[in-house]
């Protein structure tokens, strides 16, 4: 190899597991949540909660990146926003705002409350998740874990945890 040459490695993000469980199947009901391999490099996460008292017009979210190191450990960040008030003006909290551009494209959770519909992701590829993670804000390698509580008024009514690795 000429001394002049750089080799330029990017990391690469592969999702390795979804979970998604209503706490109150009398609120909410996950009606469909997986991942999907269509081919080596077409991979995507789809997930469709219905909401069964709508309109809903009070929503928190708490947030939380895990590392598993001898099992997953909190890394990073911690937090809960008020979610009416952030997709009002998501500039308010850049943190949030980093995470929400990793599904927004690809999800009807693009306006603020109430909402008065399903919460749907659909087919958000690895892809696009791969450059936000590796190009926009680079994360080191290993094996992640982003778990969110979803709270409508004030009460825990589902968890998403979404299962990561960054070689």
């Amino acid at each position: 190899m000429d001394s002049g040459m750089r080799v330029i490695v990017r990391p690469k993000v592969e999702f390795t597991n979804i979970r998604c469980t209503s706490l109150d199947p009398e609120f909410a009901i996950v009606e469909h949540c997986y991942l999907k391999s269509v081919n080596r490099t077409y991979k995507y996460l789809s997930l469709k909660v219905n909401l069964l008292k709508k309109p809903v017009t009070r929503i928190k979210v708490n947030g939380a990146t895990w590392k598993r190191y001898n099992g997953y450990k909190p890394s990073l960040y911690n937090m809960t926003i008020d979610a009416c008030k952030f997709l009002k003006n998501p500039k308010s909290n850049p943190v949030a705002d980093y995470i929400h551009t990793l599904f927004r494209t690809y999800s009807n959770m693009n306006h603020s409350c109430p909402f008065n519909h399903d919460v749907v992701v659909d087919k958000l590829p690895i892809s696009f998740v791969n450059n936000q993670v590796t190009a926009v804000l680079p994360v080191p390698p290993g094996d992640y874990m982003f778990q969110s509580h979803w709270y409508a008024y004030d009460i825990n009514r589902a968890t998403v945890s979404v299962y990561m690795t960054i070689y």
